[in-house]
């Protein structure tokens, strides 16, 4: 059994879980794929799920309401062994590299960390992830009875639900689970409302980098120019270091992986570090007024001129 931990979140599945679908679909082991839902009140997020996969194992418990690194692992940990599972995947965002390395204790498995490829091949898994602030891509392998992984979220394309299927959805089951006792209580927490679209699951996105000159320009070019196309904001790390934009919006090696249908970088030059966070975005267009910038290189058009003139007259046009 391939065993995916579902990612969620607001009563809804993350896109990462469709990408880890998709990731087990292509490792080219024969294996049934389950994916397990934690959480309390998830029963739409296992109706989500079933469209995905032939089994969904829900644990709803009030135990499991806040997340808790110790109480995910053991939890991911007794149903991997009731289930016999051979690979267990999970999300490589904040929560699954908390526990992930747990887990791969527990199962006395080798841990394959933000891999940005999976497959089994000559009785072994062998991964890609990147390495040296992404200067490099390294090739590991790894050969055991059981594997974890953490898949880098971004990196694969999402399985699409097979929601005229429903009939025929996947088996849903109830799973009772041996918890340990909770050591860390949540005492409080803060969210920052966002008005549009989340930067993961966005099909259009308009980053900005330094070359837009001022935090006033950020707000005036790049928002100006995410709101008449109804896509999500990303910046460079540059932009957020500098304290213009929040680390939340941050597109690249140390912050967010994205693949959306459209892809806008005004004034960013293309750092390598930058480029692994977007590089397989189906159509990339480059704003820079440096006709030699990295970023050209994997651009599918490129715009050569300053940001200050070509964007407002952008916006000016979406406007008509």
């Amino acid at each position: 059994m391939i065993l995916i931990v579902a990612e969620h979140s607001n009563g809804k599945l993350a896109r990462v879980t469709r990408e880890m679908v998709n990731c087990a679909r292509g490792l080219g082991r024969e294996a049934s794929i389950a994916i397990l839902v934690l959480g309390k009140g998830v029963a739409a997020v296992a109706n989500e799920a079933a469209q995905l996969a032939e089994q969904v194992l829900v644990a709803d418990s009030d135990h499991l309401a806040v997340h808790d690194a110790e109480l995910w692992a053991a939890a991911v940990a007794q149903i991997a062994k009731e289930g016999d599972a051979h690979t267990v995947l999970v999300s490589a965002g904040r929560g699954g590299r908390a526990w992930s390395p747990r887990v791969a204790v527990k199962l006395e498995a080798p841990l394959l960390e933000d891999v940005t490829s999976l497959r089994y091949e000559d009785s072994g898994y062998v991964a890609t992830r990147f390495t040296y602030l992404a200067r490099v891509t390294e090739t590991v392998r790894a050969e055991a009875a059981v594997v974890v992984a953490s898949v880098k979220p971004g990196a694969f394309d999402p399985a699409p639900f097979d929601s005229a299927a429903l009939s025929s959805a996947g088996e849903q089951f109830d799973v009772d689970l041996d918890l340990p006792q909770r050591r860390v209580e949540v005492t409080g927490r803060s969210a920052e409302k966002l008005s549009r679209v989340s930067l993961a699951e966005a099909e259009i996105v308009v980053s900005g980098g330094r070359g837009v000159g001022t935090a006033e320009g950020f707000t005036a070019l790049v928002e100006g120019l995410a709101d008449r196309l109804g896509a999500a904001v990303g910046a460079t790390r540059a932009v957020v270091d500098a304290g213009w934009r929040p680390y939340a919006e941050q597109v690249g090696q140390t912050g967010k992986t994205v693949q959306p249908k459209l892809y806008i970088a005004v004034g960013i030059s293309g750092a390598v570090q930058h480029l692994s966070g977007m590089s397989k975005s189906r159509t990339i267009v480059a704003i820079n007024k440096d006709g030699e910038a990295p970023i050209f290189k994997i651009a599918d058009y490129g715009i050569v001129g300053d940001v200050q003139q070509v964007v407002p007259a952008l916006i000016e046009r979406l406007k008509q």
